[in-house]
């Protein structure tokens, strides 16, 4: 769990050390009409790390249960990778994101809850939690702390390919 929380750790520093410099204008700036914001993939990120806490902590309140063996075998790794996009599910659409400094202080937050949860159950625990993700199906809690790092380095790629535009 450790090296899950590093790696957590290390993009999200990356990304904010991209992010925090740029003004509001240029945070909120699309590419072009189809593409996403800084501001809507900093709220579309925060949407989905909230969605993954939300259900951690439901499935942790219950009874242990190891997902199965294939299901332990899917590399949460292949979300880091921009070559194949997949359509955002519907309740973690960015539509209409805060503003900048908002934005940000609720993404930092939304971390901070989610370092919580795993410091306070422990790898073991998050191990023997089914997580439901609707791409990669039924995942353990760990792998879905551990998914919630390369999406957040998937996005992170579109960030900086989003600046190199505007």
């Amino acid at each position: 769990m450790d090296r899950i929380i590093k790696r957590l750790d290390a993009v999200h520093e990356k990304l904010l050390a991209d992010v925090l410099p740029i003004d509001a204008d240029r945070f909120r700036r699309r590419p072009s009409e189809n593409e996403w914001s800084v501001a809507e993939i900093i709220y579309h990120l925060n949407l989905v790390e909230e969605r993954v806490i939300k259900d951690l902590e439901r499935r942790l309140a219950g009874e242990p249960c190891k997902p199965g063996l294939l299901t332990r075998l899917i590399p949460t790794s292949i979300v880091g990778i921009r070559l194949l996009r997949v359509k955002a599910p519907k309740g973690v659409l960015p539509t209409n994101p805060p503003e900048k400094e908002i934005a940000i202080n609720k993404f930092q937050s939304t971390r901070r809850r989610l370092k919580d949860l795993c410091a306070q159950h422990g790898a073991e625990r998050l191990r023997n939690v089914v997580f439901n993700h609707p791409f990669l199906g039924k995942l353990s809690g760990s792998a879905a702390v551990s998914f919630v790092g390369y999406h957040e380095l998937r996005h992170y790629k579109q960030i900086k390919e989003v600046l190199r535009e505007i």
